[in-house]
């Protein structure tokens, strides 16, 4: 039961990330997905033989899956890109690291009329799997998730067109 709800959850996420390519048709957003799990073939078997290896798959998908958005906004030199890992270091996801990372790709999608900054790994950054959710570490998640957002409305061109996802 639990396979099956990772998988609709999957299939959701991809739907919703490559949305203007797939144009929300659930078939289309499959075969992404298949896609990108046919990539992690073996750690999908490893994950199959050993339940534990589940998160380190969830990482892997979702990595895979921006990976390949970026690719895709390359080659439109009319929309920018910028992708923000917040598990790079352990003080990523601190507040002033985290104005830092999104001021540099705010600046970076200055430019472009039409933008996606992606931020990925900012919950398993403030809420690890492995530690219990404190009401605190719940504060500071929903913090940091404000505080990006503010940051894009008070930093973007009311012109442009900027899309925040967050993974």
């Amino acid at each position: 039961m639990s396979r099956d709800r990772d998988e609709l959850r999957r299939l959701h996420f991809i739907n919703a990330l490559f949305a203007h390519l797939t144009g929300h048709d659930l078939y289309l957003a499959n075969q992404i997905k298949g896609a990108i799990a046919f990539s992690l073939a073996e750690l999908e078997t490893q994950t199959t033989a050993h339940p534990e290896f589940a998160q380190k798959y969830d990482a892997a998908f979702n990595a895979a899956a921006a990976e390949l958005l970026a690719k895709l906004f390359r080659h439109l030199p009319r929309h920018g890109f910028f992708h923000w890992d917040a598990s790079l270091t352990l003080a990523s996801a601190t507040p002033l690291f985290t104005r830092a990372e999104i001021m540099a790709g705010l600046k970076h999608l200055a430019p472009y009329r039409e933008s996606t900054l992606l931020v990925t790994n900012l919950r398993p950054a403030l809420l690890p799997p492995t530690r219990r959710a404190t009401p605190r570490r719940k504060r500071d998640y929903a913090e940091a998730i404000a505080s990006i957002q503010d940051l894009a409305a008070a930093r973007t061109a009311r012109s442009a067109n900027l899309h925040l996802l967050f993974l």
